[in-house]
């Protein structure tokens, strides 16, 4: 995970607490925690990115609609990014 620009990494926490979602969809969580247009310039080559690293697997909902679904190396790289942050981040007291 280390190699994944932030971006990546938000869209990838999204993607891991939904159920299949569509990239619009991912795109509408990420606009709201951002507070900004997320063009789809940006969003869809990010989605490739990480099917392309094996994080996501994209499959097809209907002809002009697909689904991103985290891949069990998504979740074993969200599990050791999050051990790595709480070396540092301790939780408030």
């Amino acid at each position: 995970m280390y190699d994944l620009t932030g971006f990546q990494r938000d869209l990838l926490y999204v993607a891991a607490g939904k159920d299949e979602p569509h990239g619009l969809g991912l795109k509408d969580e990420l606009e709201e925690y951002y507070e900004t247009e997320v063009h789809h310039g940006r969003l869809y080559p990010n989605l490739d990115t990480l099917v392309d690293k094996g994080l996501l697997e994209k499959g097809e909902l209907d002809s002009r609609t697909n689904y991103y679904q985290i891949t069990q190396r998504g979740h074993r790289e969200i599990k050791a990014r999050r051990e790595w942050e709480d070396q540092y981040v301790s939780p408030e007291t």
